[in-house]
């Protein structure tokens, strides 16, 4: 299902994993291997090392960042820090512990890194020199702090941390300290992998240079999140530049009508007086990532308009802290915006937004009020970083993994600055990644990827399977990803299309939104079309062809395999929708049903409802003929993993060949290096089985 800012998700996992994991382990750094063959192995996909958060100094000429590696054999993972002057050379590395060091950023003077890590038993605030000496625990809260800002003039720091929610039925458990029941009497107990047992508040410190001292709860007594779960992080928090006021994002509902609302505010608190204001108050949608221009006169924000439509248009809006208006920045702009980064005059601010299958750099330039494009080309950037007249971002392709690169914003030029995978990338042979447009049913222009196997022959015949994109909405675009990824696809042996259909933002909003409320209908007939249009290429082998996909993409499998006429001979379908009735009411984010299903599928009288529960895939079941492998974990509580289950058990009872691969301990993703090696495994151990 998707949500506003996944790249940061799947991070906040990761670290959240290492960190539990890695107490007492041997040290997980980077191997040098020496693969016995050119072609992508899930052994191998584990082995990169995931560059992460460029963070530049404040004199702009030294570049912060992390890099995270896994061991399969200790089936976790660990992140170190590394510097890099941004006129390239040698990394230089700064940490070497068994314990992942995270949220690293410099301090305003530049004199200190601060970072977190579990080295003292809880996740607290540490500092070192700038060249990884000295290092420091810097904090000492009671039960650890999840990430940590510097005030501008560093006399103090603001830092968030879990706070227990108080248990309403507290009496009743008073002497039974075995019971393991659960009570409740509202919604929202549980919310993508976790049950609902504590909310993350906004505290403020004073900050001497060496320690931290008279925590305040700036949230105290308050029962909300910020940031919000599961996607938000510290971005989602920002101090004005006198340091006077802090500004945080947070829902301020709770139970059935946090589950039915997505009206975030942005609210800004006071230091002296101890006030808080709603800044966004009367805006109804997600309003997120407060960000302050350096002269203190704007504060920019990520904004969504309607309330309940977490797909909305991701706006750049601007408040005149002066005046109070509020300025909608990209009104004609027809994308999303995403990592707003101002620059140090305070006249413009560069962004992210996807285009046609890729991520590029934009520029919003306050005085002209205009819009241009920075950068181009086939790739996702991610993650600005100003360093002096260079912007520092993250860059990746379908075949290429996370590297930084300077941009130069006048020009567009990039540089590339760190090779951390080089070695292991020169020794693989990539497939090719071709852009195609095609015709809809309907006449429309649609997108399409094509990955070639690598050393792909035009004369051979290849089994091709079509990528069902999940969300529904977001992106599809050059992402270098550590499960479904296109290139150790094609390193098996399969031709891979990849269709922007219906619903896959970076079209205009109106193309994206084709898809609510009508997940049955256009998308899926733009999927057997794009399958169809490349099976009368002279390479693909028409009777081999397989669909795949997970969340939204899992529904789309679960749905062709009654529809598809003979055309698929395999199908997977990892935490995808099997019964949408079910789904209404086993999902925790009921503004994603109410808004994609039209409402609940009693209401009778909602036509657009009941037309979507009406192509519900499980009541097509009767239709079902064709092999299918079925993915699910139980930490999944978007789709919960009874969805899998009744899936798996009805294509049993209906005699069609099927497996089950069920992971107790996997949320909506698969983090775990063993588990994730498993999952690569099954899944081209059941596409080869029945397509070659």
């Amino acid at each position: 299902m998707k949500k506003i800012a996944i790249i940061s998700l799947v991070s906040t996992l990761l670290i959240g994993f290492q960190l539990t994991a890695q107490q007492e382990s041997p040290l997980i750094e980077k191997q040098n291997m020496t693969l016995t063959s050119d072609l992508m192995t899930p052994e191998v996909l584990w082995s990169f090392g995931r560059v992460s958060d460029p963070q530049a100094s404040p004199d702009g000429k030294t570049i912060l960042f992390g890099v995270s590696y896994y061991s399969i054999e200790q089936n976790k993972g660990n992140r170190e820090l590394y510097t890099v002057h941004v006129a390239g050379g040698e990394p230089n590395r700064l940490t070497k512990t068994a314990k992942s060091e995270y949220n690293a950023i410099w301090r305003p003077d530049g004199k200190k890194i601060g970072f977190l890590t579990s080295e003292s038993g809880s996740v607290q605030l540490w500092e070192m020199n700038p060249d990884g000496s000295d290092k420091k625990q810097i904090s000492a809260i009671e039960g650890g702090i999840t990430g940590f800002k510097y005030a501008p003039d560093q006399t103090k720091v603001l830092f968030t941390k879990e706070v227990v929610l108080e248990n309403k039925f507290a009496s009743l458990y008073k002497d039974l300290p075995l019971a393991t029941g659960r009570l409740m009497n509202d919604l929202m107990y549980r919310h993508w992998d976790e049950w609902v047992d504590t909310y993350s508040h906004v505290f403020i410190a004073e900050y001497d240079g060496h320690a931290l001292s008279n925590e305040m709860d700036i949230m105290e007594g308050q029962p909300y999140q910020s940031p919000l779960k599961p996607f938000g992080g510290i971005e989602q928090i920002a101090w004005t530049p006198d340091s006077k006021a802090v500004a945080y994002t947070c829902k301020k509902l709770s139970g059935k009508k946090a589950s039915l609302s997505t009206n975030s505010d942005i609210y800004l608190f006071d230091l002296g007086s101890k006030f808080t204001t709603n800044l966004t108050q009367g805006m109804m949608g997600f309003d997120v990532a407060p960000s302050f221009s350096p002269d203190g006169n704007y504060m920019a924000w990520e904004s969504m308009e309607r309330d309940g439509y977490e797909s909305d248009k991701n706006r750049l809006f601007l408040l005149d802290l002066k005046t109070g208006k509020k300025t909608d920045a990209t009104e004609k702009f027809d994308q999303n915006v995403g990592d707003i980064t101002w620059t140090p005059d305070s006249k413009n601010i560069f962004f992210m937004s996807d285009w046609h299958g890729s991520f590029q750099i934009y520029q919003f330039n306050l005085p002209k009020v205009t819009i241009d494009q920075v950068t181009k080309g086939v790739q996702d950037y991610h993650a600005i970083t100003q360093a002096g007249k260079l912007l520092v971002t993250t860059k990746q392709t379908m075949s290429f993994p996370t590297e930084l690169f300077t941009i130069d914003p006048k020009t567009g030029t990039s540089t590339q600055l760190t090779f951390t995978n080089k070695e292991l990338t020169a020794q693989l042979a990539m497939g090719k990644t071709e852009e195609r447009w095609i015709k809809t049913f309907d006449g429309e222009d649609m997108q399409v990827f094509v990955i070639y196997p690598p050393h792909f022959d035009p004369k051979k015949k290849y089994p091709a399977i079509l990528y069902c994109k999940g969300g529904p909405q977001g992106p599809l675009s050059h992402d270098f990803h550590y499960r479904w990824n296109y290139q150790i696809m094609a390193a098996n042996g399969y031709i891979i299309v990849a269709p922007a259909r219906r619903g896959v933002s970076g079209f205009g909003q109106a193309w994206q939104e084709q898809i609510s409320g009508d997940y049955h209908g256009k998308s899926m007939q733009d999927y057997l079309t794009a399958i169809d249009e490349l099976s009368k290429e002279p390479f693909v082998d028409s009777e081999r062809l397989g669909a795949i996909g997970a969340s939204a993409g899992g529904y789309a499998v679960y749905y062709l395999a009654g529809h598809h006429d003979g055309r698929f001979k395999a199908f997977i379908a990892h935490d995808g929708i099997f019964n949408e009735e079910a789904q209404y009411l086993e999902t925790e984010e009921m503004w994603f049903e109410n808004w994609d299903k039209g409402g609940p599928y009693w209401d009778k009288k909602n036509k657009i409802a009941q037309e979507a529960y009406a192509h519900s895939p499980h009541k097509f079941v009767d239709k079902w003929d064709t092999p299918i492998l079925i993915i699910h974990g139980e930490k999944d509580y978007r789709v919960v993993f009874t969805q899998g289950m009744t899936a798996f058990n009805a294509a049993i009872l209906r005699d069609v060949q099927a497996e089950f691969l069920y992971f107790p301990d996997e949320n909506h993703w698969v983090l775990k290096p063993q588990n994730g090696i498993l999952w690569q495994r099954t899944f081209f151990q059941w596409l080869d089985r029945w397509l070659k």
